[in-house]
This record gives C-alpha cells, structure tokens and sequence, in this order.
C-alpha cells in the first residue's frame, strides 16, 4: 500500500512534498494554544496558526514572525489538477452552521446580500484562533440569526440562506 502524499503550496509559489516520511522528521512541541516549537534539520522555528480554514484545506500561520499562506493538496485534488479539472462544484446554499463551538467575533453579510463560493460570512474565534467561515455555495442571505459577541455551539445555525 502506497503512503498518502500530499503537496503544501506555501504562499502560493513554493510546491513542498509531505508524506509520513517528512513529517516524522520534524520535532514539533506545542508550546500554548495555537503556538508550537519546530525543530528540523537543526534550526529552530516558531509557529502561530493565525487561522485555519478545513474545508478550503488552506492554514494562515506565522513562521518566526512571517506571516504565510500554506493551501494543502490530497491525492485527490493532485489528480484532479493533472487532469486539467476543476474540483469546485458550486451549489446553492440553505443554512451556514457552526462547524464548532465558539464565539462570535464578527458578521460580515447582512440579509438581502448575495453571496458567491468562499466569500467571507462570519469570523467564529474557537481554541484562541480565528476562523472565517466561508460561504459554500452561492446563495442570498435570508437572515443572521446570531449576533456579535455571543457563543455558538457545533452545529447550530449562524445564517439562513434562500
């Protein structure tokens, strides 16, 4: 059986390959929430995961103060750039939930707004990092239904969409 591979495009330019192989080279301690310590190849890094977004397989960190874009590409998504496809399937949108619990920060929508696949909607902070939720789909925003400032928990209805 073949180990997965996967491709890190770091601030859209630089192609890194990540297998298990790689990744064991590393010698990384979490050091507080959201802040870890990097060994590798004998220099020593500082890493702050500023945001990360799990459906757009896209991390926001700082490495040693620099700020950097790392974009994450399976197998899959591989192969379908080899293909010369495109993966993105736009659809329409009902409802955006709450992909986990966690304080509103900030609405970025307002009803009657339309809104396209990955446009921003809502910045949810959760475990001392901010996460922008990102429209899946295109849609017209119908209602907000949480406001600034309150907790969410996992799965509960942030936006209603027609």
């Amino acid at each position: 059986m073949q180990a997965e591979k996967y491709i890190a495009v770091v601030n859209e330019k630089t192609e890194l390959e990540l297998n298990a192989a790689v990744v064991a080279q590393l010698d990384a301690v979490q050091s507080d929430e959201g802040h870890f310590h990097i060994l590798h190849d004998g220099k020593s890094y500082r890493a702050e995961v500023i945001s990360l977004d799990k459906q757009a397989k896209e991390v926001r960190l700082k490495l040693n103060g620099k700020l950097h874009t790392v974009k994450i590409q399976d197998e899959f998504d591989q192969l379908v750039k080899k293909m010369g496809l495109s993966a993105n399937v736009i659809h329409k949108v009902g409802a955006i939930k709450a992909p986990m619990p966690g304080l509103v920060l900030s609405i970025l929508v307002e009803p009657g707004q339309e809104v396209v696949h990955g446009e921003p909607m809502l910045i949810l902070e959760a475990m001392k990092m901010e996460n922008v939720i990102k429209s899946p789909g295109e849609g017209k925003v119908k209602r907000v239904v949480v406001s600034q400032g309150i907790p969410v928990d996992k799965g509960e209805v942030l936006i209603e969409m027609e």
